[in-house]
């Protein structure tokens, strides 16, 4: 626990109503989307402006109190659950939409913003933000920021480091500093922005962020290409992008996850068929017309046995929030639900789905998957019981095997969900030993007291989700 001297010296920072160390208060704060992580903070801390984190920070770093910053706890790493204990620092006040600058086409905002609130606030000027998370109605900016939140328009638009050009962030020492800004170009020393987006909260308290946006696409079309043969509807990603046609979308579902979207959404899609290919194109209407009409001439050509156009915004809004419902739907069939992702270059997608395949099997789990096929982007989704410790064992060996084949294509761990601590000890099969300690050596050089966000990103010993108590 906090001494009473630390605690006093917080509270006249932010006043009492801003800080909270009761039971029921860190409890609540004690985890995140990540099954099986949990651990008690010391307090909760809510700044209101950015003197008071930096003079928060100059406190933890002088008595060595971890800092773990936290948005609205969407993170699927155990990257926001205080595996240290430590102050949560909660930005609830810091929650406004500070410019919207037509003039230069850039967005400031605080980092309590949450995602949809931007996106909407700048589509009523005719603007637009591509990164769109699947938790983007309660996932902050701040928190896409610190895990570099992709999303299904990541394929076309890249993910929210392509949108984040200018930074104010607080060191962990107290200092504030500002990086980039409303330029269309800037080599003037090292990258720091880029840097500190996906740092996960190791490196800096990010404070403000300016974001670029760009004009509102004219038009968009939405299709759904159904297939019987899994690795057809995998060679079909890799052959529409050989065709130089970039979609907007292109997210893969399989059968088991067609299940349980359609019995949670109750939208009409098709249960009877191996996977589904959920494709939308958007620009100027005769560039979508003419892709969408390519598009689905390879699909067949793939052997798909079904071409459906959404025939209006409705029915495509209703794929597209289908999709996005994957988690919640899969949820529903067992208390655990273990959402992985694993990321391969898109010309080995078929392999990567074989895999998974053959690796349920063999361990006799129910994994549904789907993801962002367009980019290589995959989650295995594991129904399971954390209280099942035999099951959990043979879930544990499932997922390690999904990475290790997943680096083997030449694929990568994580795509967009963040090392966290549940990805830590896997981090090295990716980076090598000269990797990490690269990445130490930034870390260190940053925050030498190791008071950011402790225990994430750099691995311990244990290769097994566990439940953390303090």
């Amino acid at each position: 626990m906090l001494s009473n001297e630390v605690k006093d010296k917080l509270i006249s920072i932010v006043t009492k109503e801003n800080f909270d160390d009761s039971k029921i208060e860190r409890l609540v704060y004690s985890y995140d989307a990540t099954p099986n992580f949990q651990s008690m903070p010391d307090a909760v801390v809510s700044p209101r402006n950015t003197e008071e984190v930096s003079e928060i920070l100059k406190i933890c770093n002088q008595y060595g109190v971890p800092i773990v910053p936290r948005g609205s706890g969407t993170n699927l790493c155990a990257g926001t659950c205080p595996t240290e204990g430590g102050v949560v620092l909660l930005f609830k006040h810091m929650n406004k939409i500070l410019e919207i600058d037509e003039e230069n086409l850039t967005i400031t905002v605080q980092p309590g913003v949450i995602t949809l609130d931007l996106i909407n606030a700048i589509e009523e000027k005719g603007l637009f933000y591509p990164p769109d998370p699947s938790s983007m109605k309660i996932s902050t900016i701040g928190g896409n920021i610190n895990e570099n939140s992709g999303g299904l328009r990541g394929l076309k638009y890249g993910v929210t480091r392509d949108y984040v050009i200018g930074l104010e962030a607080v060191l962990p020492n107290g200092d504030i500093i500002r990086t980039g800004g409303k330029l269309a170009k800037d080599v003037a020393g090292y990258d720091l922005t880029r840097l500190f987006v996906g740092s996960e909260g190791t490196l800096c308290v990010i404070t403000e962020a300016t974001l670029k946006l760009i004009p509102m696409p004219e038009t968009r079309k939405t299709m759904l290409a159904l297939y019987q043969d899994l690795s057809a509807a995998a060679r079909s990603v890799s052959k529409i992008i050989a065709n130089k046609i970039i979609p907007t979308t292109l997210e893969f579902l399989d059968q088991a996850t067609l299940k349980v979207v359609e019995d949670y959404a109750q939208i009409g899609l098709p249960t009877d068929v191996q996977a589904v290919l959920l494709i939308e194109q958007d620009g100027p209407a005769e560039v979508v017309d003419r892709d969408i009409k390519k598009i689905a001439e390879v699909c067949k050509q793939e052997n798909a046995v079904s071409i459906q156009i959404a025939a209006t915004e409705e029915e495509a809004m209703a794929l597209r929030t289908a999709r996005r419902a994957a988690l919640s739907a899969i949820a529903r069939l067992a208390p655990t639900t273990i959402l992985e992702d694993a990321t391969v270059p898109r010309s080995e997608i078929a392999n990567m789905v074989k895999a998974i395949n053959e690796i349920t099997e063999k361990y006799q789990l129910t994994i549904c998957t789907f993801g962002h096929a367009g980019d290589g982007n995959l989650h295995p989704t594991c129904a399971t019981d954390a209280r099942n410790h035999e099951e959990m064992e043979r879930v544990e060996k499932a997922f390690a095997e999904i990475f290790e084949k997943a680096i083997e294509l030449g694929g990568t761990i994580t795509g967009e969900h963040g090392v966290g601590a549940m990805k830590a000890p896997y981090l090295e099969w990716k980076l090598k030993k000269e990797g990490i300690a690269a990445m130490m050596g930034i870390k260190q050089a940053f925050d030498p007291n190791n008071i950011m966000n402790p225990g994430k990103v750099f691995a311990k010993d244990s290769k097994k989700r566990v439940v953390m108590t303090r």
